[in-house]
């Protein structure tokens, strides 16, 4: 049976151009985090990746499922050592627990959706990362300790998050 809709929750309307969104600059990305697990009870969270040519997390996997829309550029995925391309307009899913990363091919900034279910990497992000004024903010320049610390800190809260480098 469906349970009664909940008057506590409400509609939620996402534009990355508010000036609500909050962006994080993590490892050269900006991540917009469009939709949040708050936003959702849990369900997912929806963020806004932008990635400069190049750029991409290094190897990893996660227990949660993610599926990337390319709204521009190019982005290689590396999936359980083989590597796909994915161009814009296309949409990739990648399996819980499975090994991937991906790369910006393009030559040129590339720009993708990520939805996370259920939610959690908006979280993550926004523990490790740094905050920055909007999509189009530079990243903040960080010494060589800062860098360090923000990756003992991905290290130390990825277990957290469900998460694993490899």
């Amino acid at each position: 049976m469906i349970p009664d809709d909940d008057p506590s929750r409400s509609l939620t309307v996402a534009n990355p151009d508010d000036p609500g969104t909050t962006y994080v600059s993590l490892v050269g990305n900006t991540y917009g985090m469009l939709i949040t697990g708050e936003q959702t009870n849990g369900q997912y969270c929806l963020i806004d990746m932008r990635v400069p040519d190049g750029g991409g997390p290094p190897p990893h996997r996660h227990d949660f499922e993610e599926l990337f829309t390319i709204l521009q550029g190019e982005i290689e995925f590396t999936f359980r050592g083989e590597k796909h391309v994915a161009r814009a307009g296309t949409s990739v899913n990648i399996p819980a627990n499975a090994p991937h990363n991906f790369r910006n091919v393009s030559g040129a900034p590339a720009r993708m959706l990520c939805l996370c279910t259920p939610a959690g990497q908006d979280e993550y992000f926004l523990k490790i990362g740094d905050v920055i004024a909007g999509p189009d903010a530079p990243a903040p320049e960080l010494s060589q300790d800062e860098a360090l610390e923000r990756r003992r800190r991905a290290a130390e809260l990825a277990d957290t998050y469900r998460s694993v480098f490899l």
